[in-house]
C-alpha cells in the first residue's frame, strides 16, 4: 500500500524512501531500481568524479522514474561544471550536503529543479531555508559516511519544528527497516533517507566482500573519526567525520590520529593499495550504525516493499514488531 505524504506528493513517487547518493556505489542500476520500485534514487556524484558522473547519467537519459543527482557540496563547489552536467540530465531534484547551498541554489531553480539539503544542526537548516530548499533532510550522527554529532531522535523534530511546515523534512541515519521509518514518520518527518540498508543490496556498485562485512556486522560495530579520510588525504572541513566499520586500520590508528599524519604518505599508499585490492581489513566500509539490523542482499525493490509494508502495518496499529527473517 502506497504511504502518501507531503514528499511523495512533491517528488511524484509511490513511498517516502529515498535512497542516499552513496559516492560512486550509488549508480544508475541502484537510482533506477529504487524508483521503479516507488521510492526516490539519486545519483551519488561524491566529490566529483567526472568520468563517472558522465557515464551514469548517460544511463539515465531515459529513465521512466524521477530521480535525483547529489553532490558534496564543498567539493563540487571547485568544479562548478560537473552542476551543468547534471542539470542537463533534467533530473526531478539536486541534493546538497556539507556546505552552503546558497551559491549554487538560483542555478538549480532556475533549471527547474527541487533542491534538496542535507543538514545536521538547525543553523545549516536555517542557511538552507533561506536558499530556497523545497526538502530538508535531517540527518543524524547514526548515518554511515559522513555527518556530524547529533542523533536522529534529537535533530529530525529539531529541524521539524523549524520547518514549522513549509518543506517536508526527511530523516537520515540509522534507520534500516519498517519501525525506524514509523518512528520518523510518528516524529513528523515526511519520509527516510537510506544508505547503509541500499548499500547492502544487488544493484548497489559497491564490493560484495563490502556488502558481506555489513551484514556481518553487529550494532556498534561502527566509528565516527577522520581516520579514513586523513588515511586518503580528504581534509573534510568541520564539523563533519566519517562513521565507516571498524577494521584492522581503525584498530591500529584509534586515538594515534596525529601519529597517522606524521606518517601520512606510508598509510596513504597502504591504503589505496588495499582499496585496489579490495582488501576490507584496511580500506573503509563506509556504514551506518543500522548495519546491526542488516542481514542480507536483495534487491533494492524487496527493500522497499519490506519497510512500506512493515511501516504501515506498524502505524495502522496492525503490529509493533518486526516480520521474522532468516539469519546467517
Amino acid at each position: 500500500m502506497p504511504i502518501s505524504t507531503p514528499l511523495t506528493s512533491l517528488l511524484g513517487i509511490r513511498h517516502p524512501i529515498l535512497s542516499a547518493p552513496m559516492a560512486i556505489i550509488a549508480g544508475s542500476r541502484l537510482v533506477t531500481a529504487v524508483g521503479e520500485a516507488g521510492g526516490f534514487g539519486i545519483l551519488g556524484g561524491g566529490y566529483g568524479e567526472k568520468e563517472w558522473l558522465s557515464l551514469e547519467i548517460a544511463k539515465l537519459q531515459n529513465a521512466s522514474v524521477p530521480f535525483g543527482i547529489g553532490f558534496i557540496t564543498w567539493s563540487m563547489a571547485r568544479q562548478p561544471e560537473l552542476l551543468e552536467m547534471a542539470l542537463a540530465a533534467r533530473p526531478r531534484a539536486i541534493m546538497l550536503s556539507f556546505g552552503d547551498p546558497k551559491p549554487h541554489a538560483p542555478r538549480i531553480k532556475a533549471a527547474g529543479c527541487l533542491l534538496i539539503c542535507q543538514v545536521q544542526t538547525e543553523e545549516m537548516a536555517k542557511q538552507a531555508l533561506d536558499a530556497s530548499a523545497d526538502i530538508l533532510i535531517a540527518q543524524g550522527t547514526e548515518a554511515g559516511g559522513h555527518g556530524a554529532s547529533r542523533t536522529t531522535f534529537d535533530i529530525v523534530p529539531a529541524i521539524v519544528d523549524l520547518a514549522a511546515g513549509r518543506v517536508p523534512v526527511v530523516a537520515a541515519g540509522g534507520i534500516a527497516d519498517g519501525r525506524g521509518m514509523a518512528a520518523m514518520m510518528v516524529m513528523g518527518a515526511s519520509g527516510v533517507l537510506l544508505g547503509t540498508r541500499f548499500y547492502a543490496s544487488i544493484e548497489c556498485d559497491g564490493a560484495e566482500e563490502a556488502k558481506k562485512r555489513i551484514c556481518a556486522a553487529s550494532s556498534g560495530e561502527t566509528v565516527r573519526g577522520v581516520i579514513f579520510d586523513v588515511s586518503r588525504q580528504i581534509w573534510w572541513p568541520a564539523p563533519f567525520t566519517a562513521r565507516t566499520l571498524i577494521n584492522d586500520h581503525a584498530r591500529r590508528w584509534m586515538g594515534k590520529e596525529t601519529e597517522l599524519i606524521h606518517n601520512i604518505e606510508a598509510v596513504t599508499a597502504e591504503y589505496f593499495a588495499a582499496r585496489d585490492a579490495g582488501n576490507f581489513d584496511v580500506a573503509g566500509v563506509f556504514a551506518g550504525e543500522a548495519v546491526g539490523l542488516i542481514h542480507d542482499i536483495p534487491p533494492a525493490a524487496v527493500i522497499v516493499e519490506r519497510i512500506v509494508t512493515e511501516a504501515d502495518q506498524i502505524l495502522s496499529g496492525r503490529r509493533n514488531f518486526p516480520a521474522a527473517r532468516a539469519t546467517p
